[in-house]
């Protein structure tokens, strides 16, 4: 399990945690509601959004999830936060998380709807990872369906994080991105020194 991450990579305190994962069924709501997101993000962003992505579980028709709509955002340079994270928080979406150790990861979350949008730099290989992971799943229903039985076994257990579930999958999402990708592409969340996720 990954340990708790550097105090200074939180902007404000996590979404406090009961212990349980909430999986429920796939919601056909789910494409509609990003498309609302996306299109705050586009308006408080404009060209700054290079990539803009539905990503994870909900992105997936058919595939059970946890109720948060995961957005993949591509700028510029995500380090250079002046040229738009004002813009973002203007929009409504809160600041939560810098990782600077994990391909300079930006975190921002909203609450109406449920939103994870993962911020990177555009060129940055992860958003490839991600999306390549998303496309897999929406076409290979074994995949799928082993993705999902993983996920409700793992559901059924207590942690004392969201990120320890997370990191509990990292095995099976590795295996599904074997396939998915290239077998000289980099192993899933980005194995090569300096950007391991802690």
């Amino acid at each position: 399990m990954s340990p708790q991450r550097p105090e200074s990579d939180w902007i404000v305190p996590p979404v406090p945690f009961s212990g349980r994962i909430e999986l429920v069924e796939y919601d056909t709501a789910w494409p509609r509601r990003y498309d609302a997101v996306a299109a705050r993000i586009r308006s408080a962003l404009g060209d700054t959004a290079i990539v803009l992505e539905h990503a994870g579980s909900t992105s997936v028709p058919g595939l059970a999830a946890k109720p948060v709509i995961d957005v993949v955002l591509g700028v510029p340079d995500a380090t250079d936060e002046a040229a738009y994270v004002p813009a973002l928080e203007a929009a409504g979406f809160e600041f939560a998380i810098r990782e600077p150790e994990w391909f300079e990861h930006r975190l921002f979350r909203d609450r109406e709807p449920r939103v994870n949008l993962h911020t990177f730099s555009a060129d940055c290989e992860e958003i490839g990872r991600m999306v390549a992971f998303r496309d897999w799943l929406r076409t290979h229903a074994e995949d799928r369906e082993l993705y999902e039985g993983e996920k409700r076994r793992l559901a059924e257990q207590t942690w004392n994080t969201v990120q320890d579930y997370a990191d509990a999958k990292t095995e099976v999402v590795r295996e599904i991105v074997g396939r998915a990708l290239p077998a000289d592409s980099t192993d899933v969340h980005g194995t090569e020194a300096g950007n391991a996720r802690p």
